[in-house]
């Protein structure tokens, strides 16, 4: 079984950017898709952006489109969120998760991090 850790939050201006890791143990990351998600206080937890087991495909929502980018390091079984030009609505706990077969709707991926916090102030 995996467990994943998230580091990289903090505070940042708008127009800032950070940078996430998500390193995991207990397992091997490349047989495993990974993805970001978010939560925001008084609301439910988003898909911000997933990744194939190879690194080859990438997804993305609306809101992270040309800003975020995600990558991973299988040698370092480590997952990244680069995020540049932040917003004051990106402030959110942010999550990587993991899942054997393809990331999809919250309630389907297995292993989560504990998450990292990440506000944008104006």
């Amino acid at each position: 079984q995996v467990q994943l850790v998230e580091s990289g939050g903090g505070l940042v201006q708008a127009g800032g950017s950070l940078r996430l890791s998500c390193t995991a143990s207990g397992g091997t990351v490349s047989s495993y898709s990974m993805g970001w998600f978010r939560q925001a206080p008084g609301k439910e937890r988003e898909f911000v952006a997933r990744i194939s087991r190879s690194g080859g495909t990438t997804l993305y929502a609306d809101s992270a489109k040309g800003r975020f980018t995600i990558l991973r390091d299988n040698a370092k079984n480590t997952l990244f969120l680069q995020m540049n030009s932040l917003k004051p609505d990106d402030t959110a706990v942010y999550y990587c998760a993991a899942n054997p077969s393809s990331i999809g709707v919250v309630s389907s991926n297995p292993y989560w991090g504990q998450g990292t916090q990440v506000t944008v102030s104006s």
